[in-house]
């Protein structure tokens, strides 16, 4: 595997990914349980020098501020390439709420954003009270 941690485009993409990931993380969390998601058009990722340099520079960045860190690269995803970077530092007890409170802001928010779809009485499964357990359609 090539490292890239001397590569002067590894290099600027990290100084420049340094103030992005910092602002990724939530006033009151004292710097922990950051993340990011880079969205990036294939061939613009091969002209940044591809996944493997971009993560790279995203790991580098994501160290400069003590994260302990955890990565993924994809590339042609239906969304082009992506890169992820998340901080799996364990989170002091003086932090944890903070962090517990918007995730659990942020499933209440997918949850409400999915759109309900109304299924035709006939696809609608019950239970059934012979048992309690075999589901049966619903006429």
């Amino acid at each position: 595997m090539v490292s890239y941690a001397k590569d002067p485009r590894c290099t600027a993409m990290a100084e420049a990914l340094v103030p992005l990931l910092r602002r990724s993380g939530l006033e009151g969390a004292g710097g922990f349980g950051g993340s990011c998601q880079v969205n990036l058009g294939d061939e613009e990722a091969v002209g940044l020098g591809g996944v493997e340099l971009i993560r790279a520079a995203v790991r580098k960045a994501a160290r400069r501020l003590g994260w302990k860190v955890t990565t993924i690269g994809l590339i042609g995803t239906r969304h082009g390439t992506m890169v992820v970077v998340q901080d799996v530092r364990e989170v002091p007890e003086e932090h944890l709420a903070v962090l517990n409170d918007a995730m659990n802001e942020r499933m209440r928010a997918a949850l409400h954003k999915t759109p309900r779809v109304a299924m035709p009485s006939s696809q609608r499964v019950g239970i059934s009270n012979n048992d309690g357990l075999a589901a049966s359609l619903v006429p």
